[in-house]
């Protein structure tokens, strides 16, 4: 990190975070816009809508595998050079997606467009770092930050729409030309800022963590989609076990590892840490099942599911300031230990939604479930994040976002692998309709989410809720 920023001319200084705000909310928006049109693209693609999550799995493990190199990448080739790049790939693969015609073709777009979205929001957060004076970085990331917070609001109300109204292809064609304002505003608001240094990268230790991260995932996927034998499915996931162990234990001893092992000598950070990886398979679940619920059991049309998730959005924008005075009042152990309870009662009580569910009922639901959401998302950050020291403080930020990543994708592929189990049991006359299975998938999920409240309980009842001073660092952008 520089020990002083560059001088740039006030006219970069202006116009350098509305460009940084552009490529963020396309990544924001392409997150959550994909969700309402499944049922319509698998009917497209003569696919089962029930089988469609390894379009959402593609693009958020390619988003995780390639998080933690993102700012070797940028020290090596320059930060202009690369934030252009994710733009310009990013467009590039949205525009493969739109003229996919099979589900492999699409699945193999959507990891060229994860390309380009692991990139985008970490170089523009560290644009940022290395343009602005610590004096102007909170302000300059909250405004760089905001587009982030309107793209859950707008994206399953505009997906909903484009796809009744026009096809689906638009969910990605929306995409190209504000990539092009985005490559067009990089070009000529950017300045070449000079990197860290290059250093080392942990080559050996990226190519293990990231298999670990492929293997289990697939393992995950092979009961579900793909359909794989049993004894595939375990071989797969031992692998990803075991390339896994072989990182930290490879971590624990090599100069300057991927992820120090180190960073779980704090006890904060290894509770947070294995607690967002368990909390978040129910976050990850919930808008992926959601909306297909609503379309394929309930016979919502793709616009009335995308405005149903409106009040999830607008709970959590709600919800955020909440966060600190409830830790303030009570601490981390008891806010995140009851905050998550609470969140795995208010999924599985999706199970009790019918098709005569009063529709006012299921919003107030819905909203109770965003603002729940939004409140575990900030305490697990800032509990993972808090007794850090400075020196650490970027690594275990980085791997804070990675494992968000991860836990939202695994979440996905459980929630499809109970799914498609329970559907199947539908043909057997073991559980009554389609309903019955996403209701019977809904409970299994808030049981698992629950369980995560044992996690956060090994926190230290002592534990301060006052966060010590330090330089901000930036919060994981990740959320359901």
């Amino acid at each position: 990190m520089p020990t002083s920023t560059p001088q740039l001319d006030a006219r970069t200084l202006r116009w350098m975070p509305w460009v940084i705000a552009i490529a963020f909310f396309m990544q924001s928006l392409d997150g959550t816009i994909l969700n309402t049109a499944l049922p319509s693209m698998a009917g497209s693609l003569a696919e089962n809508p029930l089988r469609m999550q390894s379009v959402i799995i593609a693009y958020m493990l390619t988003i995780a595998l390639l998080i933690p190199a993102s700012g070797w990448i940028s020290d090596r080739f320059g930060i202009k050079r690369i934030f252009f790049s994710a733009i310009l790939l990013f467009s590039f693969g949205s525009l493969l997606c739109a003229v996919s015609n099979s589900l492999g073709m699409l699945v193999g777009a959507r990891v060229i467009q994860g390309l380009g979205g692991a990139l985008m929001m970490p170089v523009g957060r560290l644009i940022v770092l290395r343009a602005y004076p610590r004096t102007e970085l909170v302000r300059t990331l909250s405004f760089i930050t905001m587009p982030a917070l309107l793209g859950p609001l707008m994206g399953p109300t505009v997906g909903g729409w484009l796809v009744e109204y026009l096809s689906w292809h638009w969910i990605f064609l929306i995409n190209i030309p504000v990539g092009i304002l985005g490559c067009f505003a990089v070009r000529k608001f950017i300045p070449d800022l000079q990197g860290g240094g290059r250093t080392r990268f942990d080559l050996v230790g990226f190519g293990l963590f990231g298999a670990s991260m492929v293997l289990i995932t697939i393992a995950m996927e092979g009961l579900g989609e793909l359909n794989l034998p049993h004894l595939r499915v375990v071989m797969l996931l031992f692998g990803g076990m075991a390339c896994l162990a072989a990182y930290w234990l490879r971590a624990s001893h090599v100069e300057a590892p991927l992820f120090s092992a180190q960073l779980f000598k704090t006890r904060s950070f290894a509770v947070g840490i294995m607690g967002n990886l368990f909390a978040r398979l129910g976050s990850g679940a919930l808008p992926f099942l959601l909306p297909l619920m609503l379309q394929v059991a309930l016979g919502y049309s793709p616009s009335h599911a995308g405005m149903s998730m409106i009040p999830l959005a607008l709970a959590a924008m709600f919800a955020k300031p909440l966060a600190t005075k409830a830790i303030e009042r009570l601490g981390y152990r008891i806010v995140l230990t009851g905050n998550t309870l609470l969140l795995g009662i208010l999924l599985a009580s999706m199970a009790l939604v019918t098709a005569e569910t009063p529709y006012w009922l299921l919003l107030i639901h819905l909203a109770f479930l965003g603002g729940v959401n939004s409140l575990q998302f900030s305490a697990m950050n800032a509990v993972t994040l808090i007794d850090l020291d400075d020196a650490s403080a970027a690594s275990g930020n980085s791997l804070l976002s990675v494992v968000a990543q991860l836990s939202l994708s695994l979440g996905v592929a459980c929630a499809a692998a109970l799914l498609g189990g329970f559907s199947d049991d539908v043909a057997t006359g073991e559980v009554s309709d389609v309903l019955g299975a996403f209701q019977l998938t809904f409970l299994c999920v808030g049981v698992l989410a629950m369980l995560a409240a044992s996690i956060f309980l090994q926190l230290s009842p002592r534990m301060a809720p006052e966060a010590p001073a330090r330089k901000p660092q930036p919060e994981p952008e990740i959320e359901a």
